[in-house]
Formats: C-alpha cells, sequence, structure tokens
C-alpha cells in the first residue's frame, strides 16, 4: 500500500471513550472533575485528548494550571462528539429491555415545555420505551401546586429565591437586563417592560428590583412565555428581565450605565412524588440540563 494506512483520513476511526471525556472537560472545565466522571486518572485522559487532536490534526483545549478553554475546532468538535455518543447510547438503549413501564403525569412552565421537555421526551422513549407521560403546562407556581396536591408525579420549573417544595436544583445562571442592541426602550422613563404574566418568578424579581431601586417603570408587553418578551424586544417596545443564554447577536445586556439595579440568579428545579418512573425521568433530566452547559457554564 503506497499510503500509510495510519496516515490516510479514510482509516481514522474517532474513539467514543475519547469523545466522552473531552465532553466531560467541556462541561465540568477541568480535567480532573472530567476524569472522576469517565472513571479515568487525569493522565489517562489528557492521553485520550492527545490522541484526539493528533487524530484531527488540531488543537482542542489551551489549557494552563487553572483554566481549560475550547479552541475553535474544539468548539467545532463539542457539537460533533455530542451527536455521536448521544447516537451510541440511543443505539445501546435499543437493545437493552428497561424494567420501567407505566405513565406518569409531567407539569411543567410553557417556557421549560417548549425548549426542555420535547427533548426529554424523546430521550425518555429513547431509553424506557414503556413508559408514557402526560405533559401539562402552567405557571410555575401552578407546576409546584400539582406535586403538592398528588395531581402530577414530576414538576419542573424555574425560581430566583429557595423553593418552597422538597427539589432538586438542575441548573442556575444570571437573570440580566435585555435590549435590542441599539435600540431606544432602555433610554424611555418610565422604562417599558416586557414581563410574563402574574405569577411568574422573573417577573416578580424584575418588578421587586426596580421597586427597590426606585426606578419608574410600566408594564408595555405582557406575554404567557419568554419568547413573546424575546419579540418585544426584537420589535424595541421594551426591557426585559431573562435569563443570560438567551441574549445573542440582537439581543444584549444592558449597558452598565442605564442604571438598572442588579438581578438574582434563576433555577430550574424538578421535584417528584417518590416513584420509580418519576426519579428515572429526573435522572434524565439532570442528563439533559448537564449536556446543554458549555464551556463558558462549566
Amino acid at each position: 500500500m503506497s499510503v500509510d494506512e495510519s496516515r490516510d483520513p479514510a482509516n481514522r476511526t474517532l474513539n467514543l471513550d475519547a469523545l466522552r471525556s473531552f465532553v466531560a472537560i467541556c462541561e465540568t472545565g477541568s480535567f480532573r472533575r472530567a476524569a472522576a466522571r469517565v472513571n479515568k486518572s487525569p493522565s489517562a485522559v489528557s492521553l485520550q485528548i492527545g490522541k484526539l487532536e493528533e487524530i484531527l490534526g488540531a488543537r482542542l483545549l489551551d489549557r494552563d494550571a487553572r483554566h481549560v478553554a475550547l479552541t475553535d475546532h474544539g468548539g467545532r468538535l463539542l457539537g460533533q462528539a455530542r451527536g455521536l455518543l448521544g447516537l451510541n447510547d440511543e443505539t445501546l438503549a435499543l437493545f437493552r429491555e428497561s424494567p420501567l413501564v407505566g405513565r406518569l403525569c409531567l407539569s411543567a412552565p410553557h417556557d421549560l415545555g417548549v425548549s426542555l421537555v420535547p427533548r426529554l421526551l424523546r430521550r425518555l422513549a429513547d431509553v424506557h420505551p414503556g413508559v408514557h407521560v402526560d405533559v401539562r403546562l402552567g405557571t410555575s407556581e401552578a407546576v409546584q401546586q400539582g406535586i403538592t396536591d398528588g395531581t402530577a408525579n414530576l414538576a419542573l420549573f424555574n425560581d430566583v429565591d429557595a423553593s418552597g417544595i422538597q427539589a432538586r436544583e438542575l441548573f442556575s445562571e444570571p437573570l440580566k437586563w435585555l435590549v435590542l442592541d441599539g435600540g431606544r426602550a432602555v433610554q424611555q422613563d418610565p422604562l417599558p417592560l416586557a414581563v410574563a404574566d402574574a405569577r411568574c418568578a422573573w417577573r416578580d424579581a424584575a418588578l421587586n428590583a426596580l421597586q427597590e431601586a426606585g426606578r419608574a417603570y410600566r408594564v408595555a408587553y405582557s406575554s404567557d412565555t419568554s419568547m413573546g418578551q424575546v419579540a418585544a424586544l426584537r420589535a424595541d417596545l421594551a426591557v426585559a428581565a431573562l435569563p443570560q443564554s438567551l441574549a445573542d447577536r440582537d439581543l444584549i445586556e444592558a449597558p452598565a450605565d442605564c442604571g438598572l439595579p442588579r438581578l438574582p440568579l434563576t433555577h430550574i428545579r424538578a421535584a417528584d412524588d417518590g416513584s420509580a418512573l418519576a426519579r428515572a425521568l429526573v435522572t434524565l433530566v439532570a442528563a439533559e440540563m448537564q449536556s446543554g452547559r458549555n464551556m463558558s457554564a462549566a
């Protein structure tokens, strides 16, 4: 053979274990924590990353004694790696008999019902095909009440304070005042707000912060979901207190010289009724939330 097989791209195969270690590093921000997650030594994980970089012919991570950061090539690989690992896990699940069967009720606010729940249900169908889920969407307050009164087996909800019911925190991020880049809404007095309907934790956080700061405001746009608020921001009709992850090229954090008050963290939590079905779903939710975090959030 005229071409060395070890150097021929057609004969190279990515190692899934190495990709799993790579994703673990991206999600934990540390070789040491990643090694603990994948049950390997830090040196073994480092060797895996070195081999990945050799196969791909590109540096994937920039690292020093305290920090690990994705390179452009590493960022390109991360999405692909998650997709390959997900396909691998789904394929294995096709040949495993899940002992879980039955039906449960999942309650969630509208935003999570659009963003997280569909992906979660697809994953559940792959891993536990005998489990059927009925979904109910409502306010965070109504969602939590479903656990209290026994009408829901599992509740996913957002809040900014300590949970009023026993729940597991899955993810947290800062609330930020988001505005249209170059827009004029933030310069108006009173400040025009886009908020969700009453009994929304983000709405309460925004109004409380403005009241404590003595900043005049008016509710200019009200919507059941954050997507409605985002639409109002893109039209430069208002300002909104929303999770930092919703910022993009057009929607940015309000500049510091606008004088808007500091906002708290928002938390996504899960509460369940203690049943095996609900606990299995909580495990999947936690995994989905973890896999969705990027290097900057780790």
